[in-house]
């Protein structure tokens, strides 16, 4: 764990990230090559195969300006079939193509016999640190972050998140994770961020407005002020609770009160989109009935949801604390929070 501030008033569990709800796993494949500065990141909601054993999902956009692929069908029928990736954008595509080939290896009969499968990739735009022209991405980036996966993975400017930048600073992968109680039984929610969005004066960390102190001269200031919001973030939230497809899409919707914590605004160039997926039952791909666990109560949900924005706003702080300073294309270089912080005058 980071020396990241703890948000809100839940406990976190004993990894403080996402894995911490039970099967969940990361990996990543960083690209750290000179003006090439990006990477794949998967996470697995569990160890088998999940277009076999479908993960109950759903997402919501926040604010639309993204290139994902496969968010559709998980609207339509409420399950992952695959990992999630995260990548830059202009490696969606070749992600997904890796997704589709796992799964065909796997499972022969897709597309055949079987229906086809939804590959599901998120992205954020890295291109101010990564030569995101290079295609650099390949299909082996992906299984190496699949194969890496484990329930202790590397934050901050690591796999998709090595050109990500938050508030102007060197941002990436961030996670965090939080108890809740329901009724008397305790469950645990993640979440894990691609953070690469906002404005260093917009900067708000555990309520205090940070942003404005880091900006080096007011004159600076109040130039950021003036430039519109570009930037994206991507939010994954696991949980152990037994939910239904539409109990996760308002969980995943609570996501944006974690955003909006640090100070974003969702302008009008963010690709901002959250997805929530459950962990307590499976959708097996050929059984006829489906054996689901007694559901929480809808009335009982706002634990969850206080846990999913807590988690987020930890995890996008999580990401600012973990993240190195990175430099890449054309000398472009972001400095990380903790670097900025020791270079205050």
């Amino acid at each position: 764990m980071t020396d990241a501030p703890h948000v809100g008033t839940l406990a976190a569990g004993l990894l403080g990230t996402i894995a911490d709800v039970a099967g969940v796993t990361v990996g990543h494949c960083t690209l750290d090559e000179g003006p090439v500065q990006t990477g794949v990141t998967v996470v697995r909601p569990h160890d088998g195969d999940v277009y076999r054993r479908k993960v109950p999902a759903a997402a919501s956009v926040i604010n639309g300006f993204g290139k994902s692929i496969g968010l559709v069908q998980v609207d339509e029928l409420g399950v992952l079939e695959t990992p999630i990736a995260l990548t830059n954008t202009f490696g969606v595509g070749t992600v997904a193509n890796a997704q589709i080939r796992a799964a065909i290896t796997a499972n022969p009969e897709i597309g055949r016999e079987w229906p086809t499968v939804n590959p599901l990739v998120f992205e954020c735009n890295d291109g101010y640190l990564n030569d995101i022209q290079a295609l650099a991405v390949q299909e082996a980036h992906y299984h190496r972050a699949l194969q890496a996966c484990d329930r202790a993975f590397e934050r901050g400017s690591a796999g998709a998140g090595r050109g990500m930048s938050c508030f102007e600073l060197k941002g990436g992968i961030g996670s965090g994770s939080r108890i809740a109680q329901v009724a008397g039984r305790s469950f645990m929610t993640g979440a894990l961020v691609l953070a690469n969005f906002g404005r260093l004066p917009m900067l708000t960390l555990a309520g205090v407005a940070l942003g404005r102190s880091l900006a080096a001269l007011e004159q600076q200031e109040q130039q950021k002020q003036q430039k519109p919001e570009h930037g994206s973030i991507i939010m994954i939230i696991a949980t152990d609770a037994p939910l239904d497809a539409r109990q996760l899409r308002r969980l995943s919707m609570r996501a944006a009160a974690g955003l909006a914590r640090t100070g974003s605004v969702y302008g009008h160039g963010s690709g901002d989109i959250s997805l929530a997926f459950t962990t307590a039952y499976v959708v097996p791909h050929l059984d006829d009935f489906i054996d689901v666990p007694a559901l929480v109560s809808d009335a009982r949900l706002d634990p969850l949801f206080q846990a999913a924005a807590d988690s987020v706003e930890q995890a996008i702080i999580d990401a600012l604390f973990s993240a190195v300073s990175v430099t890449g294309r054309d000398g472009h270089r972001r400095l990380s929070f903790k670097d900025m912080q020791a270079n205050k005058p």
